[in-house]
């Protein structure tokens, strides 16, 4: 303990300037010099006896007063002379190094107020911050305006077709004569690509709802044209019946029937 102590000294001494040593080694001196009259007096008065060493140490600093030097020796640095001559007299200042009690008793609401109040505010951050997400994933008015379509029909002929745009895409909006929706449903499923009954593609058999967007590479197909009186894509030849099934040509599937319903006689809401 004493030389792990001597150790922490170490760097102080290597501080210790010129002019600091020479002080302190004079004030050592004057010390030991009125120290070692009494010694050798005493001394003196036993036959055979050997002078005995004073020392002056100083409490709490590394410095040539800590570890002592004899008076009449050479100079020694204070902690060799430390090392050679141990002594319970060197002790630790521990004035400089009080250990003061983590916080205050006195204070311990306001602590609790400062603590509450910083989780309450970190709260609330995160609360606002999770708003802020689950609302940036959610639709923009402008795109919910888009999302449905309503469209009056009321002015709609028999046999006639008409276009409407709902997100960006055509919508065949036809409104079918007897002849048409009997042609739909005496078509034999045998002969469809995709089979898919007419009863199963429409609401109410007089009007048929579906995007006008090719199956095969995404094209516009033409209106009351193809060799099934329904649509023609001409970019590849694709031909739809009446039903918007798929009758001949390179388009795989049928074209798409969208959500929607009747909201009155005259109103249809696509979306």
């Amino acid at each position: 303990m004493l030389a792990r102590g001597l150790g922490r000294r170490l760097p102080a001494l290597a501080r210790l300037g010129a002019p600091a040593h020479t002080s302190s080694a004079a004030l050592f001196d004057a010390t030991v010099s009125a120290k070692d009259d009494r010694v050798t007096d005493a001394g003196a008065a036993l036959p055979g006896a050997t002078p005995l060493r004073s020392w002056h140490f100083s409490r709490g600093f590394a410095s040539d007063a800590l570890a002592g030097t004899a008076s009449g020796t050479a100079a020694v640095p204070a902690t060799t002379q430390a090392l050679k001559n141990i002594s319970n007299e060197i002790t630790y200042d521990f004035h400089t190094h009080d250990r003061i009690t983590p916080g205050d008793p006195t204070k311990k609401a306001f602590t609790y107020l400062v603590l509450t109040g910083g989780r309450f505010i970190y709260a609330s951050a995160l609360r606002v911050l999770a708003l802020k997400v689950i609302l940036s994933m959610s639709a923009s008015r402008d795109v919910l305006a888009m999302a449905s379509l309503e469209v009056d029909i009321a002015s709609i002929e028999p046999g006639s077709t008409v276009t409407v745009k709902w997100r960006g895409k055509p919508v065949f909006v036809r409104h079918r004569t007897e002849h048409d929706i009997q042609l739909a449903n005496s078509t034999p499923m045998n002969e469809l690509r995709d089979p898919e009954e007419d009863s199963v593609r429409v609401q109410n058999p007089e009007w048929l709802v579906v995007v006008g967007v090719c199956t095969h590479l995404g094209c516009v197909p033409l209106p009351n044209a193809g060799d099934y009186g329904g649509w023609f894509c001409p970019c590849h030849g694709s031909h739809y019946d009446i039903s918007g099934r798929i009758r001949k040509g390179p388009a795989p599937y049928n074209l798409e029937v969208p959500e929607y319903k009747f909201t009155e006689e005259t109103k249809l809401l696509i979306g």
